[in-house]
């Protein structure tokens, strides 16, 4: 019994704590589900908020842009957006379709390398193992 009322002051801390946390997540998430879209956040960029156009594709940055726009440093691509309502131009950072591509298949040929690799070895394993196995049946054939 006492084991009892010695857990109680923690249990009941925990239980406010979880009422606070859900309080407050519900509190977080009623103001996010707020269909108030008129006051866009500061720094927010245009194409989270309004309607865009690509004017220029996805292409690679070069040296210059890689130094100079801090957006090109992520993926090493960037694309021109036309925001319709701000009338803003502003670029992003992109994933080229040809780079995925090529990763895709260096990922494909590091595989392919890798089980070859390890086939390699489950075949040298397997003959060695092999060899034990026979020189102790010999052994134990002699021994009779």
């Amino acid at each position: 019994m006492k084991l009892l009322f010695a857990m109680f002051p923690s249990v009941l801390e925990y239980t406010v704590l979880c009422v606070m946390v859900l309080y407050m997540r519900l509190e977080f998430a009623g103001g996010l589900m707020s269909d108030d879209k008129t006051q866009p956040v500061l720094g927010t960029p245009c194409w989270h908020v309004e309607e865009f156009v690509v004017s220029k594709e996805c292409t690679l940055c070069t040296s210059f842009e890689t130094k100079t726009i801090e957006k090109c440093s992520t993926s090493g691509f960037i694309e021109k957006i036309n925001c319709v309502q701000s009338n803003k131009e502003e670029t992003r950072s992109c994933h080229s379709a040809l780079m995925e591509k090529h990763a895709f298949w260096n990922f494909v040929g590091a595989m392919i390398g890798a089980s070859f690799l390890f086939a390699l070895v489950v075949v040298f394993r397997q003959r060695t193992l092999d060899r034990r196995a026979l020189e102790k049946v010999r052994k134990q054939i002699e021994s009779i």
